[in-house]
C-alpha cells in the first residue's frame, strides 16, 4: 500500500488521475491470482490436527448462526474484537477518503498528497513485524487499546495541524496504531476460537472489520458534507478513543499462557 501510493501519486503528478494509475491495481490483480493459483498449498489438516492434539474436551458443533452470534455480541473478547475491527477500518476509510482531500485543499500537490499517504501504511507494515512479536510476549489487550488510543490522537493530530511536517508525524502515529491493533486482533479471536470453527469466527470477525471501509466511508462523508473535513475527522477520533474503551472494559486477555488458569 505504502508503495503504490507513492507510485501512483507520482504517476497521477505526470500523467492525469486517470487512467494510468489504475493499471497498476489492474496488474496488481493479475499477479494476485497467478501467485494464489501456483504457491498457495491447502492447510485445513493443520487446523484439524491442531484441534486433535488440544487437552481439552472436544469443540460443540456450533452452526454459522451460533457463531455469529458467539463472535458479534455473546463472547466478550470476540464481541470486543470484532467492534475494534470495524472502527479501526472506518478509520482507513477516512484516511484514504478525507485525508487527501484535506492535503489537497491545503495547496499540496499531487505528489505530496501520495507521499503522506504512504507515510501511514509503510509505518503500519513494517511495525506488525515488531507489534506482532510484542503481543506474543505482552498480551492482546493492552496492545489493542493502546493502538485504538494511538489513533484517536493521531486523527486528533491530523484534524488540528495544518502543513506536510505536522501531517506527516499524525501519520507516522496513526501507522504505529495500526501496528499494534491490526494483527494483536487476529491473533486473538485465534486465541479463543476452537480450531473446528476458528475459520467461520474469523469471517465473523472480518465482516465486521471491513464493514468498517463502508461505514466510516459514509459517516465521514456526510458528516464532512455537513460540518466539513475537519470535523469529519474529530468525530472519527472521538468514536476511536471510545472504541478503546468498550476494549478496555469488556475483552479480557486471550493470550493462552497468560489466560489458560
Amino acid at each position: 500500500m505504502a508503495v503504490t501510493a507513492l507510485a501512483t501519486g507520482f504517476i497521477a503528478e505526470r500523467a492525469g488521475l486517470r487512467p494510468a494509475p489504475f493499471f497498476l491495481g489492474l496488474a496488481y490483480a493479475g499477479l494476485g491470482l497467478a501467485l494464489s493459483a501456483a504457491f498457495v498449498r491447502e492447510t485445513h489438516e493443520h487446523a484439524r490436527e491442531e484441534a486433535r492434539s488440544l487437552e481439552r474436551d472436544a469443540a460443540p458443533k456450533l452452526s454459522a448462526r451460533e457463531v455469529f452470534v458467539l463472535t458479534s455480541i455473546r463472547e466478550p473478547a470476540l464481541s470486543a474484537c470484532s467492534q475494534a475491527g470495524l472502527v479501526n477500518n472506518a478509520n482507513d476509510a477516512l484516511a484514504w477518503g478525507l485525508f487527501p482531500l484535506l492535503f489537497a485543499s491545503a495547496g499540496l500537490s499531487v505528489q505530496a498528497v501520495g507521499a503522506l499517504t504512504a507515510i501511514y501504511p509503510a509505518v503500519w507494515a513494517l511495525g506488525q513485524l515488531a507489534t506482532g512479536a510484542l503481543s506474543d510476549g505482552l498480551g492482546r489487550k493492552r496492545l489493542i487499546v493502546g493502538g485504538m488510543w494511538m489513533r484517536a490522537a493521531a486523527l486528533a493530530m491530523v484534524a488540528g495541524a495544518r502543513g506536510f511536517a505536522p501531517w506527516a508525524l499524525g501519520a507516522i502515529l496513526l501507522g504505529v496504531g495500526t501496528a499494534m491493533v491490526y494483527p494483536t486482533l487476529l491473533a486473538a479471536v485465534g486465541d479463543v476460537a476452537h480450531p473446528e470453527w476458528r475459520a467461520s469466527a474469523i469471517g465473523v470477525y472480518r465482516f465486521w472489520r471491513d464493514a468498517g471501509f463502508a461505514v466510516g466511508g459514509l459517516v465521514a462523508g456526510v458528516t464532512a458534507d455537513l460540518a466539513g473535513l475537519r470535523t469529519a475527522i474529530w468525530a472519527v477520533a472521538v468514536l476511536t478513543a471510545a472504541s478503546g474503551l468498550i476494549v478496555a472494559a469488556r475483552m479480557y486477555e486471550t493470550l493462552p499462557t497468560r489466560s489458560s488458569t
